[in-house]
Protein backbone atom coordinates (compact mmCIF):
# COMPACT_ATOMS: atom_id res chain seq x y z
CA UNK A 1 0.00 0.00 0.00
CA UNK A 2 1.15 3.57 -0.84
CA UNK A 3 1.71 6.39 1.46
CA UNK A 4 -0.91 7.90 -0.66
CA UNK A 5 -3.61 5.05 -0.35
CA UNK A 6 -2.70 5.10 3.42
CA UNK A 7 -3.28 8.39 4.01
CA UNK A 8 -6.32 7.87 2.03
CA UNK A 9 -8.05 5.51 3.80
CA UNK A 10 -7.23 6.44 7.21
CA UNK A 11 -10.10 7.75 8.80
CA UNK A 12 -10.50 11.21 9.92
CA UNK A 13 -10.25 12.13 13.49
CA UNK A 14 -13.69 13.17 14.29
CA UNK A 15 -15.25 9.73 13.07
CA UNK A 16 -12.31 8.16 15.48
CA UNK A 17 -14.16 10.01 18.16
CA UNK A 18 -16.95 8.25 17.72
CA UNK A 19 -16.06 5.25 17.23
CA UNK A 20 -15.45 5.03 20.96
CA UNK A 21 -18.70 3.36 22.77
CA UNK A 22 -20.94 5.86 24.41
CA UNK A 23 -19.73 8.76 23.23
CA UNK A 24 -21.89 9.87 20.76
CA UNK A 25 -24.88 9.86 23.18
CA UNK A 26 -23.18 11.76 25.93
CA UNK A 27 -21.86 13.94 23.35
CA UNK A 28 -25.63 14.47 21.89
CA UNK A 29 -27.21 15.23 25.65
CA UNK A 30 -24.43 17.54 26.83
CA UNK A 31 -24.96 19.97 23.57
CA UNK A 32 -28.63 19.79 24.46
CA UNK A 33 -28.28 20.27 27.68
CA UNK A 34 -25.86 23.45 26.89
CA UNK A 35 -28.58 25.50 25.56
CA UNK A 36 -29.13 27.87 28.33
CA UNK A 37 -25.91 29.38 27.90
CA UNK A 38 -26.79 30.44 24.79
CA UNK A 39 -30.53 31.49 25.61
CA UNK A 40 -30.88 32.67 28.93
CA UNK A 41 -28.23 35.88 29.46
CA UNK A 42 -29.59 37.25 25.92
CA UNK A 43 -33.55 36.29 26.93
CA UNK A 44 -33.13 38.10 30.20
CA UNK A 45 -32.11 41.30 28.00
CA UNK A 46 -34.51 40.96 25.56
CA UNK A 47 -37.38 40.32 28.08
CA UNK A 48 -36.24 43.51 30.39
CA UNK A 49 -35.74 45.87 27.44
CA UNK A 50 -39.33 45.09 26.32
CA UNK A 51 -40.70 44.99 29.97
CA UNK A 52 -39.08 48.02 30.97
CA UNK A 53 -37.11 49.59 28.19
CA UNK A 54 -34.02 50.13 29.59
CA UNK A 55 -30.95 48.77 28.91
CA UNK A 56 -28.87 49.60 32.07
CA UNK A 57 -31.49 47.18 33.78
CA UNK A 58 -31.75 44.75 31.24
CA UNK A 59 -28.08 44.49 31.04
CA UNK A 60 -27.25 44.62 34.89
CA UNK A 61 -29.81 42.02 35.50
CA UNK A 62 -28.35 40.04 32.72
CA UNK A 63 -24.65 40.95 34.43
CA UNK A 64 -25.84 39.28 37.73
CA UNK A 65 -27.55 36.04 36.78
CA UNK A 66 -23.53 35.48 34.80
CA UNK A 67 -21.83 36.19 37.73
CA UNK A 68 -24.12 33.90 39.77
CA UNK A 69 -23.16 31.23 37.67
CA UNK A 70 -19.34 32.01 37.99
CA UNK A 71 -19.36 32.22 41.91
CA UNK A 72 -20.97 28.70 42.11
CA UNK A 73 -19.70 27.15 39.02
CA UNK A 74 -16.00 25.77 40.76
CA UNK A 75 -17.83 24.73 43.72
CA UNK A 76 -20.14 22.22 41.79
CA UNK A 77 -16.92 21.07 39.95
CA UNK A 78 -15.12 20.05 43.16
CA UNK A 79 -18.92 18.07 43.94
CA UNK A 80 -18.26 16.36 40.51
CA UNK A 81 -15.08 15.60 40.70
CA UNK A 82 -15.43 14.51 44.47
CA UNK A 83 -18.22 12.70 44.46
CA UNK A 84 -19.59 11.43 40.60
CA UNK A 85 -21.18 13.45 37.86
CA UNK A 86 -24.42 11.18 38.73
CA UNK A 87 -24.45 11.27 42.08
CA UNK A 88 -23.88 15.39 42.11
CA UNK A 89 -25.71 16.30 38.96
CA UNK A 90 -29.16 13.97 39.91
CA UNK A 91 -29.82 16.74 42.79
CA UNK A 92 -28.16 19.46 41.16
CA UNK A 93 -30.33 19.23 37.85
CA UNK A 94 -33.59 19.40 39.48
CA UNK A 95 -32.90 22.19 41.85
CA UNK A 96 -31.41 24.11 38.76
CA UNK A 97 -34.74 23.53 36.81
CA UNK A 98 -37.35 24.50 39.54
CA UNK A 99 -35.33 27.72 39.76
CA UNK A 100 -35.17 28.41 36.00
CA UNK A 101 -39.11 27.93 35.87
CA UNK A 102 -39.24 30.00 38.95
CA UNK A 103 -37.56 33.48 37.25
CA UNK A 104 -39.49 32.36 34.06
CA UNK A 105 -43.04 32.29 35.43
CA UNK A 106 -41.81 35.79 37.22
CA UNK A 107 -41.05 37.48 34.21
CA UNK A 108 -44.16 36.39 32.63
CA UNK A 109 -46.59 37.95 36.01
CA UNK A 110 -44.14 41.00 35.93
CA UNK A 111 -42.78 40.96 39.63
CA UNK A 112 -40.94 44.13 40.75
CA UNK A 113 -37.73 44.60 40.14
CA UNK A 114 -36.01 43.98 42.87
CA UNK A 115 -37.26 40.59 43.19
CA UNK A 116 -36.63 39.89 39.90
CA UNK A 117 -33.08 40.44 40.06
CA UNK A 118 -32.99 38.01 43.87
CA UNK A 119 -34.81 35.49 41.40
CA UNK A 120 -32.40 36.13 38.80
CA UNK A 121 -29.66 35.54 41.35
CA UNK A 122 -30.34 32.21 42.54
CA UNK A 123 -30.89 31.01 39.20
CA UNK A 124 -27.68 31.84 38.27
CA UNK A 125 -26.70 30.02 42.33
CA UNK A 126 -27.90 26.53 40.59
CA UNK A 127 -26.26 26.81 37.33
CA UNK A 128 -23.30 24.44 36.84
CA UNK A 129 -21.20 23.60 32.88
CA UNK A 130 -22.30 21.23 31.26
CA UNK A 131 -19.30 21.90 28.78
CA UNK A 132 -16.64 21.03 31.71
CA UNK A 133 -18.41 17.66 32.69
CA UNK A 134 -18.94 16.97 28.69
CA UNK A 135 -15.10 17.80 28.66
CA UNK A 136 -14.06 15.63 31.11
CA UNK A 137 -15.96 12.85 29.99
CA UNK A 138 -14.22 12.65 26.91
CA UNK A 139 -10.87 12.95 28.41
CA UNK A 140 -11.19 9.79 30.36
CA UNK A 141 -13.01 8.02 27.10
CA UNK A 142 -9.85 8.68 25.04
CA UNK A 143 -7.71 7.68 28.36
CA UNK A 144 -9.41 4.35 28.38
CA UNK A 145 -9.14 3.77 24.74
CA UNK A 146 -5.97 4.66 23.97
CA UNK A 147 -6.84 7.87 22.09
CA UNK A 148 -5.65 10.12 24.41
CA UNK A 149 -3.92 12.15 21.53
CA UNK A 150 -7.25 12.93 19.54
CA UNK A 151 -8.01 14.96 23.27
CA UNK A 152 -7.20 18.07 21.21
CA UNK A 153 -9.87 17.24 17.82
CA UNK A 154 -12.27 16.51 20.79
CA UNK A 155 -11.86 19.91 22.59
CA UNK A 156 -12.21 21.41 19.00
CA UNK A 157 -15.42 19.93 18.47
CA UNK A 158 -16.71 20.70 21.96
CA UNK A 159 -15.91 24.22 20.67
CA UNK A 160 -18.08 23.69 17.73
CA UNK A 161 -20.40 22.37 19.78
CA UNK A 162 -20.54 25.82 21.66
CA UNK A 163 -21.10 27.71 18.69
CA UNK A 164 -23.66 25.58 17.37
CA UNK A 165 -25.31 26.22 20.44
CA UNK A 166 -24.72 30.04 20.25
CA UNK A 167 -25.67 29.68 16.66
CA UNK A 168 -29.04 28.19 16.86
CA UNK A 169 -29.56 29.92 20.90
CA UNK A 170 -29.85 33.94 19.89
CA UNK A 171 -31.93 32.75 16.33
CA UNK A 172 -34.32 31.05 18.69
CA UNK A 173 -34.53 33.55 21.39
CA UNK A 174 -35.15 36.85 19.02
CA UNK A 175 -37.44 34.76 17.03
CA UNK A 176 -39.67 33.55 19.91
CA UNK A 177 -39.23 37.09 21.54
CA UNK A 178 -40.42 39.29 19.16
CA UNK A 179 -43.09 36.62 17.33
CA UNK A 180 -44.27 34.72 20.08
CA UNK A 181 -43.89 36.79 23.65
CA UNK A 182 -41.25 38.40 25.22
CA UNK A 183 -40.62 36.24 28.01
CA UNK A 184 -41.19 32.70 26.27
CA UNK A 185 -37.62 32.61 25.07
CA UNK A 186 -37.11 32.22 28.79
CA UNK A 187 -38.65 28.73 28.98
CA UNK A 188 -37.18 26.90 25.78
CA UNK A 189 -33.49 26.48 27.89
CA UNK A 190 -35.41 25.44 30.61
CA UNK A 191 -36.89 22.31 28.73
CA UNK A 192 -33.48 21.73 26.89
CA UNK A 193 -31.68 21.93 30.28
CA UNK A 194 -33.85 19.71 32.09
CA UNK A 195 -34.23 16.76 28.85
CA UNK A 196 -30.22 16.82 27.82
CA UNK A 197 -29.28 16.74 31.58
CA UNK A 198 -31.46 13.88 32.69
CA UNK A 199 -30.71 11.51 29.74
CA UNK A 200 -26.41 12.81 30.89
CA UNK A 201 -26.43 11.97 34.23
CA UNK A 202 -28.29 8.83 33.26
CA UNK A 203 -25.55 7.15 30.72
CA UNK A 204 -23.51 5.61 33.39
CA UNK A 205 -21.20 3.82 30.94
CA UNK A 206 -18.94 6.54 29.68
CA UNK A 207 -18.71 8.04 33.59
CA UNK A 208 -15.16 9.08 34.86
CA UNK A 209 -14.31 7.34 38.25
CA UNK A 210 -13.89 9.22 41.63
CA UNK A 211 -10.27 9.18 41.77
CA UNK A 212 -8.89 10.47 44.60
CA UNK A 213 -4.91 10.28 45.75
CA UNK A 214 -3.94 6.94 48.06
CA UNK A 215 -1.06 7.02 50.66
CA UNK A 216 0.16 3.32 49.96
CA UNK A 217 2.71 1.49 52.10
CA UNK A 218 6.09 1.28 50.77
CA UNK A 219 7.15 -1.86 48.63
CA UNK A 220 8.31 -3.81 51.21
CA UNK A 221 5.15 -3.97 53.15
CA UNK A 222 4.55 -7.04 54.88
CA UNK A 223 3.23 -10.17 53.19
CA UNK A 224 -0.01 -10.49 55.12
CA UNK A 225 -0.65 -6.99 54.93
CA UNK A 226 -3.63 -5.99 52.43
CA UNK A 227 -3.11 -4.70 48.73
CA UNK A 228 -4.49 -2.08 47.52
CA UNK A 229 -6.46 -4.18 45.13
CA UNK A 230 -8.44 -5.22 48.02
CA UNK A 231 -9.54 -1.87 49.88
CA UNK A 232 -12.56 -0.63 49.69
CA UNK A 233 -13.85 2.67 47.67
CA UNK A 234 -14.83 4.02 50.88
CA UNK A 235 -11.58 2.66 53.04
CA UNK A 236 -9.57 4.67 49.49
CA UNK A 237 -11.91 7.96 50.01
CA UNK A 238 -11.42 7.41 54.01
CA UNK A 239 -7.55 7.07 54.34
CA UNK A 240 -6.56 9.80 51.09
CA UNK A 241 -5.68 13.27 51.33
CA UNK A 242 -7.61 16.40 50.27
CA UNK A 243 -6.99 17.67 47.32
CA UNK A 244 -5.76 20.70 46.77
CA UNK A 245 -7.43 23.23 44.24
CA UNK A 246 -6.73 23.66 41.06
CA UNK A 247 -6.02 27.54 41.21
CA UNK A 248 -3.05 26.32 43.05
CA UNK A 249 -1.31 24.39 40.15
CA UNK A 250 0.97 26.43 37.88
CA UNK A 251 -0.40 28.50 34.88
CA UNK A 252 -4.08 28.27 36.43
CA UNK A 253 -4.36 31.77 37.55
CA UNK A 254 -2.49 33.30 34.09
CA UNK A 255 -5.09 31.81 31.73
CA UNK A 256 -7.90 32.85 34.02
CA UNK A 257 -7.00 36.56 34.04
CA UNK A 258 -6.53 36.12 30.13
CA UNK A 259 -10.11 34.41 29.52
CA UNK A 260 -11.92 37.30 32.43
CA UNK A 261 -10.36 39.97 29.97
CA UNK A 262 -10.79 39.06 26.21
CA UNK A 263 -14.22 37.35 27.60
CA UNK A 264 -16.03 41.11 28.11
CA UNK A 265 -16.15 40.88 24.56
CA UNK A 266 -18.42 39.02 23.62
CA UNK A 267 -21.57 40.28 25.18
CA UNK A 268 -20.68 43.89 25.26
CA UNK A 269 -20.81 42.67 21.42
CA UNK A 270 -23.89 41.45 21.67
CA UNK A 271 -25.53 43.58 23.47
CA UNK A 272 -24.52 46.85 21.25
CA UNK A 273 -25.64 44.85 18.06
CA UNK A 274 -29.12 44.26 19.80
CA UNK A 275 -29.33 48.25 20.39
CA UNK A 276 -28.02 49.23 17.29
CA UNK A 277 -30.35 46.98 15.17
CA UNK A 278 -33.42 47.58 17.43
CA UNK A 279 -32.37 51.04 16.40
CA UNK A 280 -32.62 50.67 13.10
CA UNK A 281 -35.88 49.06 13.01
CA UNK A 282 -34.14 45.55 12.62
CA UNK A 283 -34.90 43.79 15.28
CA UNK A 284 -36.64 40.80 13.72
CA UNK A 285 -33.20 39.96 12.22
CA UNK A 286 -31.34 40.48 15.43
CA UNK A 287 -30.53 36.38 16.04
CA UNK A 288 -29.36 35.81 12.42
CA UNK A 289 -27.13 38.69 12.86
CA UNK A 290 -25.63 37.50 15.93
CA UNK A 291 -24.95 34.21 14.81
CA UNK A 292 -22.89 34.60 12.26
CA UNK A 293 -19.99 34.71 14.67
CA UNK A 294 -20.84 31.43 15.45
CA UNK A 295 -21.07 30.18 12.33
CA UNK A 296 -17.22 31.57 11.50
CA UNK A 297 -16.44 29.70 15.14
CA UNK A 298 -18.06 26.64 14.07
CA UNK A 299 -16.00 26.57 10.93
CA UNK A 300 -12.56 27.58 13.01
CA UNK A 301 -13.33 24.90 15.12
CA UNK A 302 -13.66 22.32 12.47
CA UNK A 303 -10.50 23.35 10.55
CA UNK A 304 -8.42 23.20 14.08
CA UNK A 305 -9.63 19.74 15.12
CA UNK A 306 -8.62 18.81 12.31
CA UNK A 307 -5.16 19.31 12.77
CA UNK A 308 -2.15 18.36 14.75
CA UNK A 309 -1.54 21.05 17.27
CA UNK A 310 2.41 21.50 17.85
CA UNK A 311 4.28 23.67 19.59
CA UNK A 312 3.21 25.95 22.51
CA UNK A 313 -0.60 26.55 23.81
CA UNK A 314 0.34 29.81 25.08
CA UNK A 315 1.73 30.77 21.57
CA UNK A 316 -1.43 29.97 19.63
CA UNK A 317 -3.39 32.01 22.84
CA UNK A 318 -0.82 35.14 21.83
CA UNK A 319 -2.11 34.27 18.15
CA UNK A 320 -5.58 33.93 18.40
CA UNK A 321 -6.05 37.17 20.59
CA UNK A 322 -4.67 39.28 18.24
CA UNK A 323 -6.30 38.42 15.04
CA UNK A 324 -9.72 38.68 17.14
CA UNK A 325 -8.63 42.16 18.30
CA UNK A 326 -8.03 43.23 14.45
CA UNK A 327 -12.06 41.59 13.82
CA UNK A 328 -13.50 43.29 16.62
CA UNK A 329 -11.69 46.53 15.44
CA UNK A 330 -13.02 45.97 11.61
CA UNK A 331 -16.76 45.25 13.46
CA UNK A 332 -16.41 48.81 14.80
CA UNK A 333 -15.88 50.54 11.84
CA UNK A 334 -18.48 48.70 9.68
CA UNK A 335 -21.31 48.35 11.98
CA UNK A 336 -23.73 50.13 10.01
CA UNK A 337 -23.44 47.97 7.25
CA UNK A 338 -25.33 45.00 9.22
CA UNK A 339 -24.57 42.67 5.58
CA UNK A 340 -21.03 43.58 5.92
CA UNK A 341 -20.91 42.89 9.71
CA UNK A 342 -21.83 39.33 9.62
CA UNK A 343 -19.10 39.21 6.59
CA UNK A 344 -16.89 40.48 9.36
CA UNK A 345 -18.18 38.52 12.00
CA UNK A 346 -17.82 35.10 10.18
CA UNK A 347 -14.45 35.65 9.66
CA UNK A 348 -13.61 37.10 13.03
CA UNK A 349 -15.31 34.02 14.62
CA UNK A 350 -12.69 31.73 12.91
CA UNK A 351 -10.09 32.03 15.70
CA UNK A 352 -13.17 31.90 18.75
CA UNK A 353 -13.38 28.45 19.18
CA UNK A 354 -9.94 27.76 18.27
CA UNK A 355 -9.00 30.36 21.65
CA UNK A 356 -11.45 28.43 23.86
CA UNK A 357 -10.24 25.44 23.02
CA UNK A 358 -6.10 26.40 23.23
CA UNK A 359 -7.49 27.73 26.44
CA UNK A 360 -8.87 23.95 27.26
CA UNK A 361 -5.57 22.22 26.31
CA UNK A 362 -3.84 24.82 28.80
CA UNK A 363 -5.81 23.48 31.86
CA UNK A 364 -5.53 19.90 30.94
CA UNK A 365 -1.71 20.06 31.09
CA UNK A 366 -1.66 22.09 34.27
CA UNK A 367 -3.87 20.49 36.61
CA UNK A 368 -3.80 16.85 37.38
CA UNK A 369 -6.71 14.15 36.45
CA UNK A 370 -8.53 14.20 39.55
CA UNK A 371 -8.94 17.80 39.67
CA UNK A 372 -10.09 18.37 35.45
CA UNK A 373 -13.53 19.46 35.81
CA UNK A 374 -12.41 22.18 38.76
CA UNK A 375 -10.23 23.28 36.23
CA UNK A 376 -12.21 23.43 33.25
CA UNK A 377 -14.73 24.99 35.65
CA UNK A 378 -12.99 27.68 36.62
CA UNK A 379 -12.08 28.32 33.14
CA UNK A 380 -15.96 28.81 32.29
CA UNK A 381 -15.70 30.61 35.35
CA UNK A 382 -13.07 33.45 34.62
CA UNK A 383 -15.47 33.77 30.83
CA UNK A 384 -18.72 34.32 33.00
CA UNK A 385 -17.19 37.55 35.33
CA UNK A 386 -15.56 38.65 31.97
CA UNK A 387 -18.88 38.51 30.26
CA UNK A 388 -20.86 39.65 33.07
CA UNK A 389 -18.60 43.26 33.36
CA UNK A 390 -19.25 43.20 29.33
CA UNK A 391 -22.81 43.03 29.44
CA UNK A 392 -23.07 45.77 32.17
CA UNK A 393 -20.29 47.95 30.80
CA UNK A 394 -22.47 47.83 27.52
CA UNK A 395 -25.78 48.51 28.66
CA UNK A 396 -23.89 51.27 30.91
CA UNK A 397 -22.50 52.94 28.04
CA UNK A 398 -25.25 52.12 25.57
CA UNK A 399 -27.28 54.55 28.10
CA UNK A 400 -24.93 57.20 28.30
CA UNK A 401 -23.49 57.52 24.58
CA UNK A 402 -25.36 55.08 22.46
CA UNK A 403 -23.85 51.89 20.52
CA UNK A 404 -20.99 53.31 18.30
CA UNK A 405 -19.40 53.81 21.49
CA UNK A 406 -19.91 50.93 23.48
CA UNK A 407 -18.81 49.03 19.92
CA UNK A 408 -15.46 49.89 21.05
CA UNK A 409 -15.57 47.75 23.85
CA UNK A 410 -15.07 44.70 22.21
CA UNK A 411 -11.48 45.26 20.31
CA UNK A 412 -10.02 47.23 23.86
CA UNK A 413 -10.81 44.36 25.75
CA UNK A 414 -9.29 41.49 23.71
CA UNK A 415 -6.83 43.65 22.68
CA UNK A 416 -5.63 44.30 26.98
CA UNK A 417 -5.31 40.19 26.90
CA UNK A 418 -2.73 40.13 24.54
CA UNK A 419 0.34 41.61 26.94
CA UNK A 420 -1.35 39.28 29.76
CA UNK A 421 -1.36 36.31 27.52
CA UNK A 422 1.93 37.39 26.30
CA UNK A 423 2.93 37.28 30.21
CA UNK A 424 1.73 34.00 30.59
CA UNK A 425 3.41 32.47 27.75
CA UNK A 426 6.80 34.00 29.39
CA UNK A 427 5.85 32.07 32.72
CA UNK A 428 5.21 29.08 31.25
CA UNK A 429 8.98 29.28 28.90
CA UNK A 430 10.32 29.84 32.48
CA UNK A 431 8.94 26.71 34.33
CA UNK A 432 9.79 25.26 31.24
Amino acid sequence: MTAATATQSRPSPYAQLFRIPGTKAFCVAGAVARLPISMMSLGIVLALNHLYDNWTIAGSMSAAYILAVAVVTPFYARLFDRFGQRRVGAVALSVQVIAMLSFAFAALNRVPIPLLFALAVVMGLTQFSFGALVRTRWAYALRDSGNESLLNTAYAMESAIDEIVFIVGPILAAFLATSVHPVSQLFVPTLACGIGGAVFFSLRRTQPPVLEPVNVGPAGAPAGARQVDDLTMRQLRTGAPKAKSALRYPGVLPILIVFLVFNMSFTAFDVSVTASMKAAGVEQWLGLQLAMFAVGSCIGAVIFGSHEVKGSHWRHMVMFLTLLTVGFVLLRLMMDSFVVLGLLEMLTGLCVSPLFATGNLIVKDAVPARSLTEGLSWLTTAGSVGTSFGSTFAGAVLDAAGPHVSMMIPWIAVGCSVPLALLGWALARRRG
